[in-house]
């Protein structure tokens, strides 16, 4: 039943709000960014209902995703009143929404999808451990331990493993947004045989060897996780240019390649872990070869910068850092090799070339 009077018209001349553009002071500035829990609360559940999915052929009425979403109108209405005043969906009449150019990357189907990450960094089991941040800054360790009473990889490849599932969904969305970006800033021309070291389903090294037809990959990971990866490459129909390792790159890494790829590993470990995983790789690597570390790299002052927040998330989570160029260049130093050059990416991440020492 459609909400009563959400078709009234009240003369705009009897209403007072505060202009957007009138400078908010210190305190509501504050309270806005406090606020940001419950703007990530509101699209994970948008995420998890399938809303923008259900706008992909036009507007529809706060009755209608109710019923089709099996929700309750007034509250689905005000969860979609609180998102449409940040951006993401829009009213185009009184209760009839529509998506927006945020929301239309919530669809499931959008080439730079969004939905999963948006489920993965708010799923319960991830949210418990934000309330454990004061725990990690008091001991330098991560809160995921606490919470779940072991390590989060073993938690989410084992004990966990839909919640495994959710995160190597959300791993493949993020990617969905920066392999354009890295195809776009690296060339990978001279490559014959490209490694992607700890890479999930193998979504990137098929990207890269779509696009790049004279080389053949390997993909490095544990079993659990490779498991997922020949159907990622037959999707890329690279199958037959694709060998598979399995193994824990924190024993040995006995592969020869001529680019090494280690996207959104090192930023997971502190530098005693990452200094072991780069000399595995050194101990295989060809001496011409070179190794792309694909992580947000932090500048050095105190501009906005996503890493900055991801950052956080590594120190409650896996316990790792995301790290500054001279950061870098010193766990490089320190693991046997040499920074070559950092290039930028259109994408929040950048590249770190590093040769052997």
């Amino acid at each position: 039943m459609p909400l009563e009077g959400a078709n009234k018209v009240i003369p705009k001349e009897t209403i007072e709000i505060a202009s957007a553009e009138q400078a908010a002071p210190p305190a509501a500035k504050l309270m806005d960014l406090v606020g940001g829990a419950f703007v990530s609360q509101a699209i994970y559940v948008a995420a998890k209902l399938g809303i923008a999915d259900l706008l992909a052929d036009g507007p529809r009425s706060a009755e209608f995703l109710a019923v089709a979403t099996s929700t309750h109108e007034r509250s689905l209405y005000r969860l979609l009143r609180s998102l449409t005043s940040v951006g993401v969906f829009t009213e185009v009449e009184p209760m009839i929404y529509g998506n927006s150019p945020m929301s239309e990357t919530l669809r499931s189907d959008h080439p730079a999808s969004t939905r999963d990450v948006a489920i993965w960094m708010n799923e319960e089991e991830h949210w418990r451990v934000y309330g454990h941040l004061l725990h990690s800054v008091k001991t330098g360790k991560p809160a995921w331990d606490v919470v779940h009473g072991e390590p989060i990889f073993p938690y989410l490849f084992n004990t966990n493993r839909e919640l495994g599932d959710i995160f190597n969904r959300a791993m493949t969305s993020f990617s969905n947004q920066t392999i354009p970006a890295i195809l776009d800033a690296y060339d990978f021309a001279a490559a014959e045989t490209i490694a992607d070291i700890g890479g999930g389903y193998g979504h990137l090294l098929g990207a890269i060897l779509k696009a790049n037809p004279q080389a053949n990959g390997v993909l490095f990971d544990l079993s659990a996780v490779a498991a997922g990866a020949p159907a990622m490459f037959e999707s890329y129909g690279v199958a037959e240019r694709v060998s598979i390792v399995e193994g824990d790159f924190n024993h040995s890494i006995p592969v020869s390649a001529d680019v090494y790829l280690l996207k959104h590993i090192i930023h997971d470990w502190y530098d005693e872990t990452n200094e072991n995983i780069l000399r595995n790789i050194g101990a295989s690597m060809p001496e011409n070869a070179r190794v792309l570390i694909i992580d947000a790299v932090l500048p050095e002052d105190d501009l906005p910068h996503f890493g900055k927040l991801l950052d956080l998330e590594m120190l409650m989570s896996p316990g790792g850092v995301e790290r500054t160029a001279s950061e870098f260049q010193e766990l490089l130093k320190n693991s046997g090799f040499r920074l070559s050059r950092i290039i930028p990416t259109s994408s929040p991440v950048s590249i770190v070339e590093a040769v052997k020492g």
